[in-house]
């Protein structure tokens, strides 16, 4: 099985920004000592700072799976509840 590319972004609220910020600082943290995890980047937009975009590249979609289940990645959920105005995942396979 191939590599799974996931490409997501992350809008916070504008009142959540720094809030939203530190957590998913704390998430790449985690996430790039999990198994399966080849890259794993949270950028800000330069124009928008309550814009985050996820660029990540895992082994195999069940590695991916099991990230988005670890303890870590539920308590990021849990702190950033109420706190983000929109979520877009994209799973990319690369052709070329």
């Amino acid at each position: 099985m191939s590599n799974l590319t996931l490409v997501a972004k992350v809008v916070a609220k504008n009142e959540s920004v720094e809030l939203v910020k530190s957590e998913l600082l704390k998430l790449v943290a985690l996430a790039r000592e999990e198994e399966g995890c080849i890259k794993y980047f949270c950028h800000e937009d330069n124009s928008d700072p309550a814009v985050f975009i996820f660029y990540e590249i895992w082994e195999s979609p069940a590695l991916l799976e099991k990230h988005m289940n670890t303890e870590g990645f539920k308590a990021y959920q849990k702190a950033v509840d109420g706190h983000i105005a929109e979520k877009v995942f994209n799973k990319l396979t690369l052709l070329a």
